[in-house]
């Protein structure tokens, strides 16, 4: 049996896959930088410098969505992301509701 494999749209969403990552890791540094920042933990140079490399990703991110075409699917994406996360942050904080919502039992 062949395995027909469309070439484009598998390279459309291994790119959506891998951009989507870099976005989910770049909030994160954004956070990080935002609490050291408040912590007192950078020189004014240092937070300039975290702040040009943030923009430049930025810049960077949004023309490699926009040169291959992947920005709805990169932010359906990330949406879908985000979705897991609160729902499984919301089962760390609240597993007394979750138990009760999926018909089990919390012991």
């Amino acid at each position: 049996m062949a395995l027909n494999v469309d070439e484009e749209s598998l390279k459309h969403g291994v790119l959506t896959l891998v951009v989507t990552l870099v976005e989910v890791i770049q909030e994160a540094l954004e956070t990080q930088a935002v609490r050291r920042m408040e912590g007192g933990d950078l020189t004014h140079e240092e937070q300039e410098r975290l702040g040009e490399a943030l923009l430049e990703l930025d810049e960077a991110m949004d023309q490699i969505k926009t040169d291959h075409g992947i920005t709805a699917s990169v932010t359906d994406l990330h949406r879908g992301l985000d979705d897991v996360v609160e729902e499984l942050v919301d089962t760390f904080i609240n597993p007394k509701r979750w138990a009760e919502e999926s018909g089990g039992s919390l012991r």
